[in-house]
This record gives C-alpha cells, structure tokens and sequence, in this order.
C-alpha cells in the first residue's frame, strides 16, 4: 500500500512540474466599431530593443497578405498610412534563445487610439519560430474583426 502512494505521489509530482513547461496562450480583440478591412497601408514601429528584426517579419507577413507597409523608427502622429503596427517581443533562454511572447498591437495613426491587439506565449515545449508566431497573432486579430 504505501508503494502505491508512493509511486502515485511520484508520478503527481513530475507531472505537475511538466505542465509549467507546456504553457501556450493565443488571444486577440478587436476595438469595437473598428474596420481594419478598411486599413491598407502600415507602418510599423521598429522596437527600438530589437535585435531579431521582428518587424521585417511583420512587414513580411502584411505584404503577403496584400497590404502596402514601410518600417522606421517611432514618429510624431500623425503617421502617413491606415494603421501603425507597434510590438513587444520577449526572448527567453532554454538551451537555445527562443521569441517567449510577443504582443502586437495595431492602432490609428492619428492618435495611436488602439484598434486591434493580439498576444501569443509559447514556453519551450510549445514554442514557435517567430516567423510563426507573427503569423499566429496577425491570424487572430484579423479572425477577431470579422
């Protein structure tokens, strides 16, 4: 009997601990009365802590789709496009650097109202390249505004 216990014990333990490690979240939401069909040029604000060029990867994924979209540091709004692109990359380290999460958020080039916002968090044993998590949270904000 108490072999049992034991060996359920150990069994509960190394699975709760491997269930943190699997952790992987998509989310996005649209500002309601907002028309992103409507948007067709972008520019997207290149992170100034960017060393991985996440916004070619965002200008890449929105000229497949068909948009117009040029790339350049922060600037005074108004912006000369549709809609400006910023994001939040975060990088972690598990025995390769891998893109942890990355948040984009789309907004009005008037006045950087938010329009859209888009979230994907792989950890290691659900990770993705950032290629593909550009496309994961790109993906779901457009699913999101129709």
């Amino acid at each position: 009997m108490f072999k049992k216990i034991l060996l359920a014990s150990f069994f509960l333990a190394v699975l709760s601990s491997l269930s943190g490690c699997a952790v992987n979240r998509a989310t996005a939401s649209v500002t309601p009365g907002s028309n992103l069909e409507a948007m067709k040029t972008f520019y997207v604000v290149k992170s100034p802590k960017d060393e991985k060029d996440v916004d070619q990867l965002i200008k890449d994924f929105l000229v497949k789709k068909g948009y117009s979209v040029t790339t350049g540091p922060e600037l005074t709004p108004p912006y000369q496009a549709d809609g400006v692109v910023t994001y939040i990359d975060k990088w972690f380290w598990d025995i390769t650097m891998y893109m942890l999460e990355l948040t984009i958020n789309i907004r009005q080039p008037t006045n950087n109202f938010p329009v859209a916002v888009g979230n994907s968090y792989h950890t290691s044993l659900t990770r993705k390249s950032p290629p593909e998590m550009v496309d994961e949270v790109l993906s779901n904000i457009y699913k999101s505004a129709k």
